[in-house]
């Protein structure tokens, strides 16, 4: 094994395990004894501090581990703030569309309208920065209002929420029908 394999090998077995590794057992690994070990690993740590890069190696009491170099977190951070993926479910999504249509409405409102809680709805359109407070009720307990924002008509491709589609009425009637029935059905039960 050249040199270059034995380092590309400590940096796999560092990367992979992700918390410090015992110089003994990163020397068992690639067949070398700890004094060499440990000199090629001290070489790897002043190419990568030296390098614009944005990891580095650093020893632990005798192990060593790789890290993020701490200049490197607020990106970290701006990835980690970011929903992994948006999921707009049927629930979320029709809570969105009232929002849309009726901005600015309180959770009351929507509650209202949905027949059901929206909480959870409301919260996961929040942190989509789908949804955003837009300020507050002039009413007992001070409501939240929420309105739309402008990753909304990023994500939805309208310049401004006049632009969104008209409702069609008939629709509009077959959809409170339905509304209408669903509720009739639930205060049967």
């Amino acid at each position: 094994m050249d040199i270059q394999e034995m380092e590309a090998a400590i940096e796999a077995i560092l990367f992979t395990m992700g918390d410090s590794v015992e110089l003994r057992k990163i020397a068992r690994a690639i067949e070398q004894d700890e004094e060499t070990t440990k000199k090629i690993i001290h070489n790897m740590m002043d190419r990568y501090n030296g390098a614009a890069r944005g990891i580095h190696i650093i020893e632990l009491n005798g192990s060593f581990q790789l890290c993020t170099k701490n200049s490197m977190y607020e990106y970290l951070i701006k990835v980690v703030k970011q929903p992994s993926k948006m999921l707009l479910t049927d629930v979320v999504l029709e809570t969105l569309s009232i929002v849309a249509y009726k901005q600015p409405i309180t959770k009351l409102e929507i509650e209202k309208i949905r027949g059901v809680k929206c909480d959870h709805a409301v919260n996961k359109l929040i942190d989509y920065d789908l949804v955003q407070e837009v300020g507050r009720l002039d009413a007992p307990g001070k409501p939240i209002l929420f309105g739309t924002t402008e990753e909304f008509l990023r994500n939805f491709g309208v310049r401004s929420v006049e632009d969104l589609p008209a409702i069609n009425p008939v629709k509009l009637a077959d959809f409170k029908a339905e509304a209408e029935e669903e509720a009739q059905l639930r205060l049967e039960i």
